[in-house]
């Protein structure tokens, strides 16, 4: 079989430049990206060429001066892309939409087309100013909080998250969290190899404060049923909890049946599939993260039996705990 083209799903990666960029936001978007695009090719036994097209590109096509005065070259002005980066940038935001009004059409136009948008602490900005973020969760830095408040009171801002996913529109509050975020969009586009291969070439010793493990489920709280996202949030603080979702249901009056049809109707999950993979992406972060045992994060997640654990977990993962562990840790 040959495979001399890019994965179908992931042709080119856009990343904004713009004047008073963070250089190192921008660069670190590029480095993931590349990264996961030569070890996608090495995957598929072509060595390493890229296999899909990582461009900077800017408003007007010209260089960009950085917040710390590096002249940056673009690869061309704004064009299609699969995936978009807004990195972080310092300046005035109403002096760059004036300077810029080329980009909140293209976001508009880009995501009405498929494609993912991804932010980075002012970066979000961009994305909530495009209208995009209406009535959606975000995050952004924690220094911008109350002027993000202020200005789009239409979004729903979560000051207590480092990320963000709705609708293929993904914020992220920092430096740390955005490197969640690339290594998760790889592991979606270029499959679990090759993100954990590059998280293991790049993270090196990064320290978190939160849980990754929350991307993919932002998606499932796009829906009008206040009282169900009312124990989706519960559950995400809960997880770990001994609990039965008779009591859960009959907590936000409802009856069990009531609960799981409306459940099911509103995020496309059973309850307890998805209280699993709350707990098992929760492990996984563990997992790779940390040097535990089996039995304290089986315990941590909410299950004392690590073997009913570990056998979950391979049902979500298709690996043992231990071969997902080892995976990080193994050479290149």
């Amino acid at each position: 079989m040959m495979f001399n083209q890019p994965p179908a799903s992931l042709r080119r990666v856009c990343i904004l430049a713009i004047d008073n960029v963070f250089a190192s936001t921008l660069m670190q978007a590029k480095d993931f990206f590349h990264l996961a695009s030569l070890r996608y090719s090495k995957q598929l036994g072509l060595g390493l060429q890229p296999m899909f097209e990582i461009a900077l590109v800017s408003p007007d096509g010209l260089p960009v001066d950085s917040f710390s005065n590096v002249q940056l070259p673009v690869d061309s002005s704004l064009n299609d892309a699969d995936v978009i980066i807004l990195p972080a940038f310092w300046d005035d935001f109403d002096a760059m939409l004036q300077r810029y009004p080329q980009v909140l059409p293209w976001l508009r136009e880009q995501h009405a087309r498929g494609a993912v948008l991804c932010a980075e602490a002012s970066g979000v900005f961009w994305l909530a100013e495009s209208g995009l973020l209406d009535g959606k969760e975000a995050t952004t830095y924690w220094r911008f909080f109350a002027k993000f408040e202020e200005r789009f009171p239409k979004v729903r801002l979560n000051q207590d998250k480092h990320l963000t996913d709705a609708d293929n529109l993904y914020c992220a509050g920092g430096t740390t969290s955005a490197c969640d975020l690339y290594i998760y969009l790889i592991e979606r586009f270029c499959g679990a190899n090759v993100a954990r291969a590059v998280a293991r070439d790049i993270l090196y010793e990064v320290q978190r404060n939160y849980t990754p493990g929350r991307m993919g489920f932002g998606g499932q709280k796009l829906h009008q049923d206040l009282i169900i996202l009312q124990i989706q949030h519960w559950l995400e603080e809960h997880f770990a909890d001994k609990f039965r979702f008779e009591d859960v249901a009959r907590n936000h009056g409802m009856s069990i049946r009531n609960f799981m049809r409306r459940f099911q109707t509103a995020t496309g999950d059973k309850p307890l599939h998805y209280l699993q993979r709350l707990r098992i992406e929760t492990a996984k972060g563990l997992l790779s993260s940390s040097r535990k045992s089996i039995k304290t994060i089986s315990y941590e997640v909410g299950y004392d039996d690590a073997s009913f654990f570990a056998r979950l977990f391979r049902q979500h993962t298709e690996l043992s705990p231990n071969q997902y562990r080892q995976q990080f840790m193994q050479e290149a």
